[in-house]
């Protein structure tokens, strides 16, 4: 299930946002991605037991650039905005007057992945991009048609199917978490585009 207000994570104590996705632990609601060290998105409750140690970040590629993306939406659904940022100044950014947080944080991994050219790191603090690439998500969708663990058709296949397609084609791309509102400039600095751009959106 996704969350509704913004809350703490009950495993990694890290901030959730609207509209990420969650699952119970034993100790409270917690990211989906904590629930279980690997698990994808599914809001089924999991049974108190140990939990696998969660995997380590993706390896960057040589050379690799640095490129910090960000979502935000106000209301979920609502106006939301996308963007992303390196350090040498590049940057885009957009919005949709009717979306989802889960949706804008897609849509600006995405909008990186396609302006970009050549190895990279994509930096995003939505468990939900990272832990699809760094867990492996993508893989148990496409093997089972595109149906997530529960059955149910994946949630934001039209953005999902054109980045997965794209970092499995380019080969050379991974993805890093970074806490969000951590002090991170640059995670500051997408937030902020992103915020400015669901205004523009929503008129």
């Amino acid at each position: 299930m996704t969350a509704k207000y913004a809350t703490t994570c009950a495993v990694c104590r890290e901030r959730v946002t609207p509209g990420e996705e969650i699952a119970k632990s034993p100790t409270g609601w917690a990211h989906a991605g904590c629930v279980g060290g690997s698990a994808e998105p599914a809001g089924a409750a999991v049974p108190a037991k140990k939990s696998k140690p969660r995997p380590a970040d993706m390896a960057a590629h040589d050379g690799a650039l640095e490129v910090w993306t960000d979502g935000a939406c106000s209301g979920n659904p609502g106006p939301g905005g996308w963007a992303w940022a390196t350090r040498d100044g590049r940057q885009g950014s957009g919005g949709d007057a009717l979306t989802t947080n889960q949706r804008m944080e897609i849509q600006a991994a995405l909008e990186a992945v396609t302006a970009l050219e050549g190895p990279l790191v994509v930096v995003s603090d939505s468990t939900y991009v990272v832990n699809c690439f760094r867990d492996g998500w993508w893989k148990g969708w496409l093997a089972r048609g595109w149906v997530n663990s529960q059955k149910k058709p994946v949630a934001n296949r039209d953005l999902w199917e054109p980045l997965i397609d794209a970092v499995n084609a380019r080969g050379h791309i991974s993805f890093r978490w970074v806490k969000g509102h951590s002090g991170d400039e640059m995670n500051d600095l997408v937030d902020a585009l992103a915020v400015a751009a669901g205004k523009v959106a929503a008129g």
